[in-house]
């Protein structure tokens, strides 16, 4: 919850930062860049590091760099200082994947769905108490005070991880794999940056061209290496098995219909009404959008059930086929306050369905040695249908003059539409995994392992299998 707070501090105080850091619009935009810029370098890597050092130790360490990345933000008062605080608050936001895959060490099989989907709820409640306390805290407060908050958040939660979730073995060590993560950073730099500023840089612009060359071929070296070297950062092999392969894929779409509202529903709720808005203030649009979030936390026990009774694949599907049903009635409906709320609400729901079966199928699929590794390149995939997500919904309503306001909100809502509903068909035709991919699994987690005292032990067998119990 700490981290996805992190990712909605800014958001009522976005517009201010050029008179609040002293410098022009265009370069505090670098604020909330580079802090998707880490993130998405930072997953990956976390989730790797996790598995061979010990998931429970590098948590320890990203919560750390949130506490030293908040506390550099409290004291910033100048754009460069600013960049350095929000770029390790983004680098510590791999504890979430990471954080996912743990429960898999430490809870018993038969509850794991259950554990998942609480733990994804998590995401979106972060999210949605965070507005409404930003916009008290900047109304009534210094918006530095927004990062003290942060920062003592950050820290109560490294404290509970570190008094109370067990150690879980020592990982499967190893080298590191400097040179791959090294490309896989210039890689994901590369094709975010020309994603994420494109509709400043302009799309056909050299700097654009530029960098999505660059990314592109640094990916493609990336790849190469990758498929020859020995305990690679990210396992290509691991990544390209057809359950892995799509249920990432879903995962682009989900993260695109998911921030396709997140972007449009706020602008239509504080836009004024001449400008073809609702008009209301930063506080009363971020209470509306508040339960959303909240729905996502009463789904996860929800969602657990679901899982259990008929595994993550048709809760992936449903979930999906809830947020397109909501934006279907984006695109009919007129937009009011309470009809926005409503909708949100909904696509809260799908997202809860849709946010607790991707781990549960990334985990089904890959070897336990793999898991935080799996789910910090899912988390990858959902971050980069979000970061396509704001670009094009960015370029769309920014577009739009005030008599196509409307019209620019309803290509969103259908955008939306079709990335959930290509979510759900993708869903649909997620692969069972492998016979030889289970019996891997079995093998990994029967392999002898010092287990601490205190630690809760799992069973043996691949959670497809155990799932089926």
């Amino acid at each position: 919850m700490g981290s996805s707070f992190m990712q909605t501090i800014l958001m009522p105080i976005q517009s201010s930062l050029p008179a609040l850091l002293g410098a022009p619009a265009e370069d505090t935009a670098w604020v909330i860049t580079v802090t998707l810029l880490t993130a998405a370098i930072g997953v990956p890597i976390a989730g790797k590091l996790g598995d061979m050092f010990g998931k429970k130790k590098i948590a320890l360490v990203l919560l750390g760099i949130l506490v030293v990345g908040s506390v550099v933000c409290a004291f910033a008062n100048a754009l460069p200082l600013m960049i350095v605080g929000r770029a390790l608050q983004g680098a510590g936001m791999g504890v979430i994947p990471l954080g996912i895959s743990m429960l898999r060490d430490v809870v018993d099989p038969k509850r794991l769905g259950t554990s998942i989907a609480l733990v994804s709820a998590t995401l979106g409640v972060g999210g949605a108490i965070g507005l409404p306390i930003s916009a008290i805290v900047t109304e009534h407060f210094d918006w530095h005070m927004l990062f003290v908050v942060a920062t003592v958040i950050a820290s109560v939660s490294f404290v509970l991880i570190a008094l109370f979730v067990p150690k879980t073995g020592n990982g499967t060590g190893g080298r590191v794999d400097i040179l791959g993560a090294v490309g896989l950073a210039i890689g994901l730099v590369g094709v975010l940056l020309a994603i994420s500023r494109g509709n400043t840089w302009g799309w056909g612009s050299a700097p654009t061209l530029i960098s999505a060359g660059i990314g592109l071929v640094a990916f493609a070296l990336w790849g190469w290496y990758e498929l020859r070297t020995k305990n690679p950062l990210v396992d290509l092999r691991v990544s390209a098995r057809p359950a892995v392969l799509t249920t990432n894929l879903a995962a682009v779409a989900m993260g695109f219909a998911l921030f396709s509202s997140s972007i449009a529903f706020p602008q239509l709720l504080e836009l004024p009404e001449a400008a073809g808005g609702l008009g209301f203030d930063l506080l009363t649009a971020s209470l509306l959008l508040m339960p959303s979030g909240l729905a996502m936390l009463v789904m996860s026990p929800i969602a657990g059930r679901i899982e259990r009774a008929v595994g993550p694949k048709p809760l992936l599907v449903a979930g999906a086929s809830v947020i397109a049903a909501a934006y279907l009635a984006c695109v009919f409906l007129p937009m009011h306050g309470w009809t926005i709320a409503i909708v949100n609400t909904v696509i809260g729901l799908g997202i809860g369905l849709g946010y607790a079966a991707m781990p549960a199928l990334i985990m089904g699929a890959v070897p336990r040695s793999e898991t935080g590794a799996a789910n910090g390149l899912n988390t990858l995939m959902r971050s980069f249908g979000t970061t396509v997500a704001a670009a094009l919904v960015g370029a769309i309503l920014a577009g739009a003059t005030g008599g196509d306001l409307a019209g620019s909100f309803r290509i969103v809502f259908v955008l939306g539409l079709a990335a959930a509903a290509i979510c759900a068909v993708i869903g649909a035709f997620i692969p069972k995994p492998r016979l030889d991919d289970e019996l891997h699994d079995v093998v990994d987690e029967e392999a002898p392992a010092a287990v601490p005292t205190g630690t809760v032990p799992t069973g043996t067998g691949s959670f497809e299998a155990a799932s089926r119990h």
